[in-house]
């Protein structure tokens, strides 16, 4: 009998331990495991990051003093095409929790379906664009048909690591800084259903700014608001002053603490002092505040990552480089931030907490200056083409990033002023192959003079510079030529379209030497390396375009700065033979020649 009744004083135990939530929100603090904790989280992306890198990156994440790793999902990347979902090798979202998890952190999800990030189109599928009049973040059913499906699938992935199992994943974002876009609450309960539905059964949260309008127009009842800002101490106070205000009684976050900020072309680079970024850590810590350093590691924009911002008409491309002088830089080196921040956080430990030891330092080497001698024009690579009575966007040929040519062939000649409409972000006009003229969307440029002979082709190739990730303009940012082309004010129709998403550039032939005429060219040529290391191609020597090392897209590069190199991971090189192609856009009279440096090179635009 006495065994009987120990046996069930065990088990009411237990099921009251099994009660109690891995993690919850308790009035005005989180709990885990039933007691107060304080979330010391940064931001990174694993989408950013080479997989290889992972382990080591989150390593440093954890010696920096932090016990949590936030991440968004990256909805386009997920599913490049409606109902196409890739969740491998360097997508493995659920790799990336895991490894979190082994190496001692927690994890914070931010799904979106928008996330911002300076990622092109805000992490929307470019896809989205091809149905006529669909607009995103609204009650607009096929946005919110694509919205469940996608929800649903990152679900699968996640649900095992989800709080309510006993996973790493405590909290989810609902959204993100809605109220910077819009005021409909019908929307955001939409969302917030759908990720009830599908799976995400823990607490939910939305991120804005500190103002009270975007708290007001960006939360919802139930959910626990959380602030995103920068600044000094005084401006972090105001920021949870205007938080208390809008809603007591609520766990106090800093959904995005700016630790540094990225970068536009042809701006200077943006730093943010480690002081800066250490005080508010400190005052953070010492009431009782819980936050996410945006970032604590950046990583790259790979590839056609990159977005854009735009402030009223100018548009404004970031780079590919994501550093956002972050305390781990984009080599994964600690900086003098990581330093001032954890000795920050040193100060705050709880009694018999200790902070594991700084790994290895990431190494990064020189490669000796090599020459690619090898090339073909641009316009020798054109796919098949398209036949278009209007130029029309990118979009409505089913295509999301990269490159597309438009080519107008002229029996009779022609001469007058080109009106190109609207320029998709920037426009090289060949006539028979060689470079004329170039409109860039950052000043409005549109229009040109033309005179052609005879016979003459017109190539307008136009390059996707990356959708506009903020604001107002998010809602329609199609590429390519987006408005009716003119000459001398008459209507120019009758085209050929070549899409080139560049998604692949394997099966370029290539001779060697130069094209006869100076227009955009792909140039490839191969080094060797007998070091082991993440190294920065020089690009000072180049104009405008893109690289590829055996077959990873580094990204794109441009002389106005303010960045200068490119970084190419340790993982992607080989000790032998290497393979790197240029897509030099503004035609190299001669082969052009690279170096690998250890450190980045930033220059001042002028």
């Amino acid at each position: 009998m006495k065994r009987l009744v120990a046996l069930g004083i065990m088990m009411a135990a237990l099921g009251a331990q099994a009660a109690v939530p891995h993690f919850a929100v308790a009035g005005d603090h989180f709990e885990l495991d039933g007691k107060p904790y304080v979330i010391r989280a940064g931001e990174m992306h694993y989408a950013r990051i080479p997989r290889a890198f992972w382990r080591e990156r989150l390593q440093q994440v954890r010696a920096m003093g932090l016990n949590t790793v936030t991440t968004y999902v990256f909805w386009n990347l997920h599913e490049p095409e409606p109902g196409r979902f890739d969740f491998s090798d360097n997508l493995d979202l659920a790799a990336f929790v895991r490894t979190a998890r082994e190496v001692g952190l927690n994890v914070v999800l931010r799904p979106g379906p928008y996330v911002c990030a300076e990622l092109d189109f805000g992490g929307f599928p470019a896809w989205l664009l091809r149905t006529p009049g669909l607009r995103v973040r609204s009650m607009d059913p096929r946005f919110l048909e694509a919205t469940a499906r996608y929800f649903k699938r990152v679900a699968q992935e996640v649900a095992p690591l989800l709080s309510t199992r006993g996973g790493p994943i405590l909290m989810t974002q609902v959204e993100n800084e809605y109220g910077s876009y819009g005021e409909d609450h019908a929307y955001m309960a939409t969302i917030q259903q759908q990720l009830i539905d599908a799976g995400f059964d823990l607490p939910l949260f939305t991120s804005d700014g500190p103002d009270p309008t975007l708290l007001d127009r960006g939360t919802l009842p139930g959910l626990t608001p959380v602030v995103n800002f920068n600044g000094t101490v005084d401006e972090v106070k105001d920021a949870f002053a205007q938080l208390a205000a809008f809603r007591p009684n609520t766990p106090r976050m800093s959904g995005e603490y700016w630790a540094g900020w990225f970068d536009h072309w042809g701006e200077r680079r943006h730093q943010v002092s480690p002081k800066l970024a250490a005080d508010a850590v400190d005052w953070m810590l010492g009431q009782g505040i819980s936050f996410n350093l945006y970032m604590a590691h950046g990583g790259t924009s790979f590839g056609w990552q990159p977005g854009a911002n735009s402030h009223g008409t100018t548009y404004q491309p970031d780079t590919t480089s994501y550093d956002y002088d972050a305390a781990i830089d984009e080599a994964g080196r600690p900086t003098p931030k990581f330093h001032a921040v954890r000795a920050a956080i040193e100060r705050h430990l709880a009694p018999g907490e200790r902070l594991p030891d700084l790994p290895a330092q990431a190494a990064t080497i020189a490669v000796p200056r090599f020459t690619l001698d090898e090339s073909v024009a641009l316009v020798d690579t054109l796919p098949k083409p398209i036949a278009s009575r209007l130029a029309r966007n990118m979009e409505a040929y089913g295509q999301g990033y990269g490159f597309i040519v438009y080519r107008k062939r002229f029996a009779e000649g022609a001469s007058g002023k080109l009106d190109l409409g609207a320029v998709r972000d920037y426009a090289h006009l060949l006539a028979d192959g060689a470079t004329f003229a170039t409109l860039d969307r950052r000043r409005d440029e549109h229009v040109t003079e033309l005179d052609l002979a005879a016979g003459s082709t017109l190539d307008v190739v136009v390059e996707n510079m990356g959708r506009v990730n903020f604001g107002p303009m998010l809602a329609e940012e199609r590429k390519g030529l987006t408005r009716a082309v003119s000459l001398g004010d008459k209507p120019l129709l009758d085209w050929e379209v070549f899409p080139m998403p560049l998604a692949d550039v394997s099966g370029l032939r290539f001779v060697r030497g130069a094209p006869a005429k100076r227009g955009p060219t792909f140039w490839r040529g191969h080094f060797s390396t007998s070091a082991s290391g993440s190294t920065f191609l020089d690009t000072r020597a180049l104009g405008k375009g893109h690289v590829w090392v055996n077959g990873h897209h580094l990204g794109r590069y441009w002389r106005i700065g303010p960045q200068q190199s490119l970084f190419l991971p340790a993982p992607w090189l080989r000790k032998e033979d290497n393979e790197i192609v240029i897509l030099d856009m503004d035609g190299a009279a001669e082969a052009p020649s690279v170096q690998g440096l250890r450190d980045p090179v930033f220059a001042t635009p002028g």
